[in-house]
Formats: structure tokens, C-alpha cells, sequence
């Protein structure tokens, strides 16, 4: 065999599967979302944006995720910093901080409905400690901000393992000479967390806010077990289109805002995070 023919052997399993499960159903969603019943044209486009439920959808889509993913970085990279000073214990912490990661985005929603509905934890021990006479309806269309704080905290305690694993394993790559340079010089723990630990740790934190940013955008289940039709978003409006109203067209248009969306904000963390060429980490 031709050895200069090995690399493109050693990749074709990846390429057939990317070809079959990714660009095939890409291009077939594409086609349905530029066609309607007259024919080839931005029709699906202007149905879906031109629908009430959309400027709503959008707003809390980005609103929810402008307030949990600054959240969620602010936790792995201190819970990241944490584990990796530990000596005893490092790996059952790390395990335990990453157990959500196990549980589906349903689960997780159901988990925490159960505290906060009628009959659930949070009632009862309000109840317990005399602060309410009676069950109150927390997630319900009187309360907005409650359903998007427990939606909120559902997403932060579902997903922030996922951007601490990435840390976790960014810090574990940066030199230790680097750390201890520091210090011979007289940098306090927060100089070096500034100037060592954050410009080493960019290509992991590109990494952990991209994936971060696009799940947060494609966010589903959690909003329909706590919040339902109280607080819509675009998956919502995709899972509507598609299995309630019965319109493809529709439905794979918005899927197709969703990836430029998705797109728009991953180009600008790039460009943001940018690492310098040559940078070895």
C-alpha cells in the first residue's frame, strides 16, 4: 500500500460519518427551509420572524444566556483553580462536581421542578419554617421571574461541568516553572491567576465558551419541564413547528437562525479569544 495513501484511509471513517450523519441531513434541512408551497424563496423565513412568538423566543433565548454562561465561567474557572490546588481528594472532588454531566437536560429539569413546584421541596420547607401558611404556586404565569430564576439554575447546575472539565484539563497543561517564576518574583496568588493561569488557559477557554454558547442557544428541555409555554424559546418554537403545527419548512428555518446564530457568536469568541500564533498552549 502506498504509504502517502494512509492518511486519507486513517480519516475516512471520520469523513463518511460526518457525510452521512451531518452534511446530508444539513443539506436536506436547508432545502425543506427555502422551500414552500410557492416554491424556492425566503417564504419560511418571513413566516417564522414575522410571528409573535419569535422576538419573544430570541430575547429570552440570548437573555438566558447572557446571564448563565458569565455565571458558569466564573464557577469552572474557580472550581477548575480549586481542584487543581488540591493534594488529597482532587479525583472524588472532581467526580462529584461533574456527576450533572450523567444527567439528561429532561432529568435535570424534572429535578429541579421537583423543588419548585406546588408540592415540592421548596414549599415545604417554607412551610416547615413557618414563612408561608399555604403552598404557593412558584412557577406559574404570576411569577416570570421565578420560572427564569429556576430555569437558570437548572442550566448552571446541569452544564457548568461541562466548561470545568475543559479547564480542569487546560490548567493541568500549563508549566509549573511558569508558576513558580511568578512567585520568585513576588506575584501574589491573584497576579499569577492574571498573568499566568488566563492568557495560558485562552485555547481552553475558546473551547469551553464556544460549546458553552452554542448549547446554551439550544436549549430545551429544562425550559419545557419548568417553564413551558410561559417562557419561550427558539428550540421551543422549532419543536412546535415541527410536531404541533406539522410545517417542516418552518421548522428547519428557524433551525437554520439557530446555526447562524450559533455561528455569529462562536466567530466572535474566536476573535476575542484569539490565540497568538506560535503559542504552544
Amino acid at each position: 500500500m502506498n504509504p502517502r495513501l494512509l492518511p486519507y484511509l486513517l480519516i475516512l471513517p471520520v469523513t463518511l460519518f460526518l457525510l452521512v450523519f451531518f452534511l446530508y441531513p444539513f443539506v436536506l434541512v436547508a432545502t425543506e427551509a427555502f422551500r414552500s408551497d410557492s416554491g424556492w424563496g425566503l417564504g419560511n423565513f418571513r413566516e417564522v420572524i414575522s410571528y409573535w412568538k419569535f422576538p419573544i423566543s430570541l430575547q429570552n433565548t440570548m437573555l438566558l444566556a447572557a446571564t448563565v454562561v458569565p455565571v458558569q465561567l466564573a464557577l469552572a474557572l474557580t472550581m477548575a483553580t480549586m481542584v487543581t490546588k488540591m493534594k488529597k481528594g482532587r479525583d472524588l472532588v472532581l467526580y462529584i462536581w461533574t456527576i450533572p454531566l450523567g444527567i439528561s437536560d429532561l432529568a435535570a429539569g424534572i429535578i429541579w421542578l421537583a423543588i419548585f413546584e406546588q408540592s415540592g421541596f421548596l414549599n415545604s420547607m417554607m412551610l416547615g419554617l413557618g414563612v408561608i401558611d399555604k403552598p404557593a404556586t412558584l412557577l406559574g404565569y404570576q411569577s416570570p421571574g421565578l420560572v427564569f430564576l429556576a430555569i437558570m439554575l437548572a442550566e448552571i447546575w446541569r452544564a457548568t461541568a461541562i466548561m470545568l472539565v475543559i479547564l480542569v484539563a487546560g490548567i493541568g497543561l500549563i508549566p509549573k516553572e511558569y508558576y513558580e517564576a511568578a512567585e520568585v518574583f513576588g506575584a501574589s496568588p491573584w497576579q499569577r491567576f492574571l498573568k499566568v493561569t488566563l492568557p495560558l488557559l485562552r485555547p481552553s477557554l475558546q473551547t469551553a465558551l464556544i460549546l458553552r454558547v452554542v448549547l446554551a442557544f439550544e436549549v430545551f428541555a429544562v425550559v419545557a419541564a419548568l417553564g413551558g409555554t410561559l417562557f419561550p424559546v427558539l428550540m421551543g418554537q422549532i419543536y412546535d413547528y415541527q410536531f404541533t403545527l406539522l410545517n417542516a419548512g418552518a421548522a428547519s428555518a428557524m433551525a437554520l437562525i439557530v446555526l447562524a446564530i450559533s455561528i455569529l457568536f462562536t466567530l466572535i469568541i474566536l476573535r476575542v479569544l484569539r490565540v497568538p500564533k506560535g503559542a504552544s498552549i
